[in-house]
């Protein structure tokens, strides 16, 4: 992928993302994979010498390294070279607040999932997108992948037929201890419902799993049952989360996102079936996807290879048989957020093509999880979504 032209990179502000902070380095990288970005200004820490030292590290200028975000937003804005988007990639209870800002300062918004911790709050940042006219993008980047955007195109084609079962999983193992009790930053804060919101796996992972699936098959989920579970003693958010799916138009699916599987890693997956046929595809795995039509063989798909289509092609790097993954997915958001931004600059459509997640998409994970909360604390009914 390329950024089709000679015009400048598309100047990136980041807010959160310090040093050591593992997503803020993966927005960094994913941004400048395919050399459409330049990071020129961030608030990238609460702790001024960190932020001032983060800035240096990442050779952002002095005066482009600002105590908070709406100081940020607002020297951005009165500046004739101002960030054209800004990154959010602090924890949860921040991104509303700092996406608001920027927004209402007229600047692009690339947030980190979820958008906002409440749906109030996400239906407030899509409706300041639409009065500033801005594009308000959310980073679920496992739907980056070639193979998921392979799998998108076949049922949208028809190749499965009607879909009657989705399967989505999303397992790991790294809070199966308290380790929040412990200082781990990363656990601490996803595990605390101040900063993460109502749901701990559900939301962390699991919006991730529906958002995966949801995209793949184009459905429109109606009710769910959700079982959250807490095995961890004294913790205070889910750490494992089971349910039941139903889907507009009759198809039913199952759910599972926990983080206390020992032995898994980082195990999400897909599979798909319709009254034609069924797709099976794993993220440990993201170059294949598996194709079985009723009656026939398995068909292995790869990306770049034999029956990949265009839509796989347009987020791919390099040939056939080398390895593309998590950061080259994500960097599949951020390109396609660059062509959109650079269509808006220039007073034009937005290519058709172009696909990534939207504040809509931001507004329906946070719904997710606030329907499987209640359903959980209801003894685990059906709740409409």
């Amino acid at each position: 992928m390329s950024n089709g032209g000679t015009d400048r990179r598309i100047r990136l502000g980041m807010v959160g993302g310090g040093q050591g902070a593992f997503i803020g380095n993966v927005h960094r990288i994913a941004a400048r994979l395919d050399d459409e970005y330049e990071l020129v200004a961030g608030a990238l820490s609460s702790d001024p010498q960190r932020a001032a030292a983060s800035a240096r590290e990442f050779g952002i200028d002095d005066e482009r390294s600002y105590p908070d975000f709406a100081d940020m937003a607002a020297a951005e804005a009165a500046r004739d070279d101002g960030i054209d988007v800004v990154a959010v990639v602090t924890p949860n209870h921040l991104h509303h607040p700092i996406a608001k800002a920027f927004l209402d300062a007229g600047i692009h918004v690339i947030c980190d999932k979820p958008l906002a911790v409440t749906s109030e709050q996400s239906r407030e940042l899509i409706d300041a997108a639409k009065r500033a006219n801005r594009i308000l993008a959310v980073t679920y980047n496992y739907s980056g992948y070639p193979m998921i955007r392979q799998a998108r195109a076949m049922v949208a084609n028809g190749e499965l037929g009607n879909i009657r079962l989705v399967q989505a999983e999303y397992v790991q193992d790294w809070l199966a201890d308290a380790i929040e009790q412990t200082g781990q930053k990363q656990a601490a804060w996803r595990t605390d419902p101040a900063k993460s919101g109502a749901g701990g796996c559900i939301g962390d992972i699991g919006t991730h799993a529906y958002q995966l699936a949801t995209f793949v098959t184009g459905l429109t989920l109606d009710s769910l049952c959700a079982d959250l579970s807490c095995f961890v003693e004294g913790r205070r958010l889910d750490d494992n989360a089971a349910l039941l799916l139903r889907f507009e138009g009759g198809a039913k699916g199952m759910l599972w996102a926990s983080q206390v599987a020992v032995g898994n890693e980082n195990s999400l997956s897909l599979r798909v079936y319709g009254d034609k046929g069924g797709l099976s595809w794993r993220q440990e795995a993201p170059n294949e996807l598996w194709f079985t039509t009723l009656g026939g063989s398995a068909q292995r798909i790869t990306r770049g290879g034999a029956g990949a289509g265009p839509e796989a092609g347009r987020v791919s790097r390099i040939p056939a048989g080398h390895p593309e993954g998590y950061l080259e997915a994500f960097a599949s958001i951020y390109t396609e957020v660059a062509a959109a931004i650079r269509a808006h600059r220039d007073g034009m459509h937005v290519d058709a093509d172009l696909v990534f997640p939207v504040g809509e998409d931001g507004l329906k994970g946070v719904v997710f999880v606030e329907a499987a909360v209640r359903s959980s604390e209801a003894g685990a009914g059906w709740v409409a979504v």
